[in-house]
Protein backbone atom coordinates (compact mmCIF):
# COMPACT_ATOMS: atom_id res chain seq x y z
CA UNK A 1 0.00 0.00 0.00
CA UNK A 2 1.26 3.20 -0.94
CA UNK A 3 2.95 5.54 1.97
CA UNK A 4 1.34 8.52 2.36
CA UNK A 5 2.99 12.38 4.31
CA UNK A 6 0.32 15.09 4.59
CA UNK A 7 1.06 18.76 5.58
CA UNK A 8 -0.88 21.85 6.76
CA UNK A 9 0.79 25.47 5.83
CA UNK A 10 -0.97 27.96 8.38
CA UNK A 11 -0.52 31.60 6.79
CA UNK A 12 -2.12 34.96 8.04
CA UNK A 13 -3.92 34.72 4.77
CA UNK A 14 -4.31 31.68 3.46
CA UNK A 15 -3.89 27.85 4.47
CA UNK A 16 -3.05 24.85 2.22
CA UNK A 17 -3.48 20.87 2.85
CA UNK A 18 -1.19 18.76 0.90
CA UNK A 19 -0.72 15.49 0.70
CA UNK A 20 2.28 13.15 -0.94
CA UNK A 21 3.70 9.69 -1.87
CA UNK A 22 6.85 8.97 0.27
CA UNK A 23 9.00 6.97 -2.89
CA UNK A 24 11.97 4.77 -2.47
CA UNK A 25 15.22 6.88 -1.57
CA UNK A 26 13.00 9.45 0.32
CA UNK A 27 12.01 11.45 -2.39
CA UNK A 28 8.48 12.35 -2.64
CA UNK A 29 5.95 13.18 -5.27
CA UNK A 30 3.11 15.37 -5.08
CA UNK A 31 -0.39 14.08 -4.98
CA UNK A 32 -2.67 17.24 -4.13
CA UNK A 33 -3.23 20.33 -2.51
CA UNK A 34 -6.32 22.78 -1.39
CA UNK A 35 -5.62 25.80 -0.44
CA UNK A 36 -8.32 28.17 1.26
CA UNK A 37 -8.59 31.60 3.11
CA UNK A 38 -7.70 31.69 6.47
CA UNK A 39 -10.39 31.38 8.37
CA UNK A 40 -10.67 34.29 11.74
CA UNK A 41 -11.37 31.42 14.11
CA UNK A 42 -8.31 29.03 14.70
CA UNK A 43 -10.58 26.26 15.56
CA UNK A 44 -12.20 26.25 12.56
CA UNK A 45 -9.31 26.71 10.97
CA UNK A 46 -8.02 23.30 12.26
CA UNK A 47 -11.24 21.62 11.80
CA UNK A 48 -11.40 22.52 7.69
CA UNK A 49 -7.71 21.69 7.33
CA UNK A 50 -8.57 17.97 8.88
CA UNK A 51 -11.98 17.75 6.75
CA UNK A 52 -10.10 18.45 3.53
CA UNK A 53 -7.12 15.61 4.30
CA UNK A 54 -9.91 13.39 5.14
CA UNK A 55 -11.26 13.67 1.71
CA UNK A 56 -7.65 14.07 -0.40
CA UNK A 57 -7.31 10.51 1.67
CA UNK A 58 -10.03 9.37 0.43
CA UNK A 59 -9.27 10.56 -3.38
CA UNK A 60 -5.93 8.70 -2.95
CA UNK A 61 -5.82 6.08 -0.97
CA UNK A 62 -2.67 4.75 0.67
CA UNK A 63 -1.76 4.85 4.46
CA UNK A 64 -0.96 7.97 6.28
CA UNK A 65 2.09 7.90 7.73
CA UNK A 66 2.54 11.24 9.24
CA UNK A 67 1.73 15.00 9.29
CA UNK A 68 3.55 18.15 9.31
CA UNK A 69 2.19 21.63 9.85
CA UNK A 70 4.62 24.80 9.07
CA UNK A 71 3.24 27.91 10.21
CA UNK A 72 5.26 31.49 11.27
CA UNK A 73 6.27 31.86 14.51
CA UNK A 74 6.43 31.86 17.46
CA UNK A 75 5.53 28.49 18.29
CA UNK A 76 6.59 25.31 20.79
CA UNK A 77 7.43 22.70 18.61
CA UNK A 78 8.34 20.52 21.45
CA UNK A 79 4.70 20.87 23.23
CA UNK A 80 3.15 21.33 19.21
CA UNK A 81 1.69 24.52 20.75
CA UNK A 82 1.28 27.41 18.21
CA UNK A 83 1.63 30.72 20.38
CA UNK A 84 0.39 34.01 19.07
CA UNK A 85 1.74 34.91 15.81
CA UNK A 86 1.07 38.17 14.91
CA UNK A 87 -0.17 37.35 11.48
CA UNK A 88 -2.63 35.18 13.03
CA UNK A 89 -4.41 37.05 15.42
CA UNK A 90 -6.77 35.16 18.42
CA UNK A 91 -4.06 31.97 17.43
CA UNK A 92 -3.23 31.85 21.50
CA UNK A 93 -1.43 29.01 22.50
CA UNK A 94 -3.39 26.66 20.21
CA UNK A 95 -2.50 23.08 20.81
CA UNK A 96 -2.76 21.73 17.30
CA UNK A 97 -0.62 18.68 17.54
CA UNK A 98 -2.30 16.94 20.25
CA UNK A 99 -5.83 18.12 18.50
CA UNK A 100 -4.83 16.37 15.34
CA UNK A 101 -2.96 13.53 16.62
CA UNK A 102 -6.27 12.66 18.36
CA UNK A 103 -8.19 12.99 15.22
CA UNK A 104 -5.69 11.00 12.84
CA UNK A 105 -4.06 8.92 15.45
CA UNK A 106 -0.52 9.09 13.50
CA UNK A 107 2.88 11.26 14.01
CA UNK A 108 2.74 15.23 13.91
CA UNK A 109 4.91 17.65 14.13
CA UNK A 110 4.81 22.01 14.10
CA UNK A 111 7.80 23.83 12.89
CA UNK A 112 7.96 27.37 11.69
CA UNK A 113 7.99 28.31 7.79
CA UNK A 114 11.81 29.05 7.82
CA UNK A 115 12.24 25.73 9.64
CA UNK A 116 9.84 23.80 7.40
CA UNK A 117 11.42 25.11 4.16
CA UNK A 118 14.98 24.26 5.44
CA UNK A 119 13.80 20.46 5.89
CA UNK A 120 12.33 20.45 2.29
CA UNK A 121 16.00 21.95 0.55
CA UNK A 122 17.91 19.38 2.68
CA UNK A 123 15.03 16.53 1.79
CA UNK A 124 14.38 17.12 -1.77
CA UNK A 125 15.81 20.21 -2.88
CA UNK A 126 19.31 22.11 -3.10
CA UNK A 127 20.28 20.61 -0.01
CA UNK A 128 20.35 16.94 -0.57
CA UNK A 129 23.40 15.36 0.56
CA UNK A 130 24.97 18.17 3.12
CA UNK A 131 24.90 17.65 6.98
CA UNK A 132 25.54 21.53 7.52
CA UNK A 133 22.70 23.75 5.54
CA UNK A 134 21.61 27.29 6.24
CA UNK A 135 18.36 28.22 4.11
CA UNK A 136 17.21 31.69 3.85
CA UNK A 137 13.56 33.16 3.62
CA UNK A 138 14.29 36.33 1.67
CA UNK A 139 10.44 37.39 1.07
CA UNK A 140 8.34 38.96 2.60
CA UNK A 141 10.96 38.71 6.12
CA UNK A 142 14.07 37.45 6.46
CA UNK A 143 14.40 34.61 8.43
CA UNK A 144 16.65 31.16 8.75
CA UNK A 145 16.16 27.33 8.94
CA UNK A 146 19.22 25.48 10.84
CA UNK A 147 20.18 22.15 9.54
CA UNK A 148 23.67 21.35 11.91
CA UNK A 149 25.67 17.99 11.94
CA UNK A 150 22.72 16.17 9.88
CA UNK A 151 19.54 17.80 12.24
CA UNK A 152 17.16 20.47 12.52
CA UNK A 153 17.94 23.27 14.92
CA UNK A 154 15.23 25.56 16.33
CA UNK A 155 17.46 26.30 19.60
CA UNK A 156 16.43 26.52 23.35
CA UNK A 157 12.55 27.79 22.87
CA UNK A 158 12.22 27.74 19.17
CA UNK A 159 14.22 30.95 18.14
CA UNK A 160 17.19 30.36 16.46
CA UNK A 161 17.88 31.49 12.99
CA UNK A 162 16.08 34.60 13.64
CA UNK A 163 18.26 36.71 11.80
CA UNK A 164 16.53 39.13 9.95
CA UNK A 165 16.79 41.01 13.78
CA UNK A 166 20.50 41.07 13.66
CA UNK A 167 21.65 44.95 13.31
CA UNK A 168 24.17 45.44 9.73
CA UNK A 169 24.25 49.18 9.98
CA UNK A 170 23.17 51.91 12.83
CA UNK A 171 20.67 52.99 10.69
CA UNK A 172 18.66 52.04 7.33
CA UNK A 173 15.47 50.16 6.09
CA UNK A 174 13.57 49.10 8.67
CA UNK A 175 12.71 45.40 9.14
CA UNK A 176 11.80 43.12 12.24
CA UNK A 177 10.96 46.33 14.12
CA UNK A 178 14.92 47.20 13.69
CA UNK A 179 16.03 49.74 11.36
CA UNK A 180 19.45 48.79 9.91
CA UNK A 181 18.55 45.03 10.37
CA UNK A 182 19.26 42.35 8.14
CA UNK A 183 15.41 41.97 7.53
CA UNK A 184 15.39 45.75 6.96
CA UNK A 185 17.48 45.67 3.67
CA UNK A 186 16.91 42.24 2.49
CA UNK A 187 13.54 41.55 2.26
CA UNK A 188 10.27 42.61 0.01
CA UNK A 189 9.57 45.79 1.92
CA UNK A 190 13.02 46.26 2.54
CA UNK A 191 13.70 47.02 -1.01
CA UNK A 192 10.51 48.44 -1.33
CA UNK A 193 12.03 51.47 1.29
CA UNK A 194 15.24 51.60 -0.43
CA UNK A 195 13.86 52.61 -3.65
CA UNK A 196 11.33 55.07 -1.98
CA UNK A 197 14.73 56.36 -0.61
CA UNK A 198 16.63 56.47 -4.02
CA UNK A 199 13.81 58.11 -6.10
CA UNK A 200 13.83 61.14 -3.42
CA UNK A 201 17.02 61.67 -4.29
CA UNK A 202 16.71 61.39 -8.01
CA UNK A 203 13.43 63.68 -7.63
CA UNK A 204 15.46 66.22 -5.47
CA UNK A 205 17.81 66.52 -8.69
CA UNK A 206 15.16 66.24 -10.97
CA UNK A 207 15.81 63.08 -12.80
CA UNK A 208 13.18 60.82 -11.85
CA UNK A 209 13.52 57.16 -11.81
CA UNK A 210 11.36 55.07 -14.13
CA UNK A 211 9.70 53.10 -11.19
CA UNK A 212 8.64 56.26 -9.62
CA UNK A 213 7.74 59.82 -12.02
CA UNK A 214 6.42 62.09 -9.07
CA UNK A 215 6.24 61.96 -5.50
CA UNK A 216 3.11 61.29 -5.26
CA UNK A 217 3.58 57.91 -6.63
CA UNK A 218 5.89 57.04 -3.84
CA UNK A 219 3.59 55.55 -1.90
CA UNK A 220 2.50 52.90 -4.24
CA UNK A 221 6.20 51.93 -5.15
CA UNK A 222 6.81 47.96 -5.15
CA UNK A 223 9.57 45.99 -5.30
CA UNK A 224 8.64 44.12 -8.25
CA UNK A 225 8.62 47.67 -10.18
CA UNK A 226 12.25 48.11 -8.54
CA UNK A 227 12.99 44.59 -9.91
CA UNK A 228 11.61 45.28 -13.57
CA UNK A 229 13.23 48.63 -13.60
CA UNK A 230 16.82 48.02 -12.46
CA UNK A 231 16.44 44.75 -15.32
CA UNK A 232 16.15 47.29 -17.48
CA UNK A 233 18.90 49.23 -16.34
CA UNK A 234 17.90 51.89 -14.32
CA UNK A 235 20.17 53.72 -12.41
CA UNK A 236 18.63 54.15 -9.02
CA UNK A 237 16.64 50.40 -9.26
CA UNK A 238 20.29 49.33 -9.88
CA UNK A 239 21.72 50.66 -6.86
CA UNK A 240 19.10 49.34 -4.57
CA UNK A 241 19.91 45.94 -6.06
CA UNK A 242 23.46 46.85 -5.15
CA UNK A 243 22.61 48.30 -1.85
CA UNK A 244 20.83 44.65 -1.07
CA UNK A 245 23.53 42.23 -2.48
CA UNK A 246 26.20 43.80 -0.20
CA UNK A 247 24.43 43.75 2.77
CA UNK A 248 23.26 40.36 1.88
CA UNK A 249 26.62 39.08 1.72
CA UNK A 250 27.39 40.88 4.97
CA UNK A 251 24.80 38.61 6.71
CA UNK A 252 26.08 35.96 5.20
CA UNK A 253 29.26 35.91 5.86
CA UNK A 254 28.11 36.56 10.11
CA UNK A 255 27.07 33.00 9.17
CA UNK A 256 29.38 31.62 7.51
CA UNK A 257 32.44 32.63 10.42
CA UNK A 258 29.62 31.53 13.17
CA UNK A 259 28.32 28.24 11.83
CA UNK A 260 31.13 26.98 9.33
CA UNK A 261 27.99 25.58 6.79
CA UNK A 262 28.93 24.13 3.76
CA UNK A 263 26.04 24.98 1.88
CA UNK A 264 23.49 28.40 1.98
CA UNK A 265 20.07 27.81 0.49
CA UNK A 266 18.50 31.57 -0.41
CA UNK A 267 14.53 31.40 -1.47
CA UNK A 268 12.37 33.84 -2.96
CA UNK A 269 13.81 37.09 -3.94
CA UNK A 270 17.41 35.74 -4.41
CA UNK A 271 15.74 33.02 -6.54
CA UNK A 272 13.95 35.22 -9.04
CA UNK A 273 16.76 38.24 -9.18
CA UNK A 274 20.25 36.14 -8.51
CA UNK A 275 21.49 38.20 -11.60
CA UNK A 276 21.11 41.37 -10.05
CA UNK A 277 22.40 40.31 -6.40
CA UNK A 278 25.04 37.60 -7.02
CA UNK A 279 27.81 39.24 -7.51
CA UNK A 280 27.63 42.01 -5.08
CA UNK A 281 26.75 39.33 -2.42
CA UNK A 282 29.85 37.26 -3.25
CA UNK A 283 32.06 40.25 -3.24
CA UNK A 284 31.37 41.42 -0.17
CA UNK A 285 30.85 37.48 1.17
CA UNK A 286 34.48 36.92 0.16
CA UNK A 287 35.86 40.44 1.25
CA UNK A 288 34.07 40.01 5.05
CA UNK A 289 34.38 36.09 5.98
CA UNK A 290 36.89 33.86 7.33
CA UNK A 291 38.54 32.41 4.21
CA UNK A 292 39.31 28.92 5.46
CA UNK A 293 35.33 28.75 6.36
CA UNK A 294 34.74 30.46 3.28
CA UNK A 295 36.33 27.50 1.21
CA UNK A 296 33.98 24.73 2.15
CA UNK A 297 30.74 26.62 1.64
CA UNK A 298 28.74 27.56 -1.33
CA UNK A 299 25.66 29.70 -1.55
CA UNK A 300 22.80 29.00 -4.37
CA UNK A 301 19.16 29.78 -5.02
CA UNK A 302 16.60 27.33 -3.89
CA UNK A 303 16.65 24.04 -5.77
CA UNK A 304 12.57 23.98 -5.66
CA UNK A 305 11.67 27.37 -6.67
CA UNK A 306 8.69 28.68 -6.26
CA UNK A 307 7.69 25.12 -5.05
CA UNK A 308 9.50 25.11 -1.67
CA UNK A 309 6.21 25.95 -0.29
CA UNK A 310 4.29 22.74 -1.44
CA UNK A 311 6.86 20.85 0.42
CA UNK A 312 7.65 22.37 3.53
CA UNK A 313 5.19 21.04 5.39
CA UNK A 314 5.29 17.56 3.89
CA UNK A 315 9.11 17.76 5.01
CA UNK A 316 8.14 18.11 8.55
CA UNK A 317 6.37 15.31 8.39
CA UNK A 318 8.47 13.08 6.88
CA UNK A 319 11.35 14.30 9.14
CA UNK A 320 8.76 12.69 12.03
CA UNK A 321 9.50 9.20 10.85
CA UNK A 322 12.91 9.44 9.28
Amino acid sequence: MMTILAGFDIGGTKCAVTVGKRMDHHEITLLGKVQFPTPKDPYQTITKLQSILEQLLLEQGGSLAAIGISCGGPLDSKQGIILSPPNLPGWDHIPIVTLIKERFGVPVGLQNDANACALAEWRWGAGVGTRNMIFLTFGTGMGAGLILDGKLYAGTNDMAGEIGHMRLEPTGPIGYGKPGSFEGFCSGGGIVQLGQMKAKEALAFGQPPSYCRSESQLASITAQQISEAAQLGDIAALEVFRTVGVQLGRGLSVLVDILNPELIVIGSIYARQRDLLEAHTLHELQREALPHALRVCRVVPSGLGEHVGDYASLSVAEYQVM
